[in-house]
């Protein structure tokens, strides 16, 4: 998988990145999107004993978008003003992606 605009991990960040320049305005939006990006590497990482970090890798995560935003299509999902459910875990699947820098050549 590359960071063409077939990957999914594209088109999240380009809607949803911006959304990590609200933690500044918002302490408790920090706090969500960390629960949420902490539930997302749960189902993506089995858990691991010891100090290591996890290692999020990019096709694992664009398999869980996918199938994340079938979800939300299945549910006619519209995206609201401010923060839901989906927005915080969209939002907490770009603080992983720029965390792991995976959309990096």
């Amino acid at each position: 998988m590359n960071d063409s605009p077939d990957c999914p991990l594209v088109g999240v960040a380009a809607t949803y990145m911006p959304r990590l320049s609200e933690f500044g305005f918002e302490p408790g939006l920090v706090a969500a999107v960390d629960q949420h990006a902490a539930a997302v590497c749960d189902a993506l990482i089995p858990a691991q004993r010891g100090p290591r970090p996890r290692t999020v890798r990019r096709e694992e995560l664009a398999d869980y978008v996918l199938g994340f935003t079938d979800w939300l299509t299945e549910v006619d999902w519209i995206e609201p003003i401010g923060h839901d459910f989906a927005t915080l875990r969209l939002t907490a699947v770009c603080w992983l992606i720029r965390e792991h820098d995976l959309l990096a050549a």
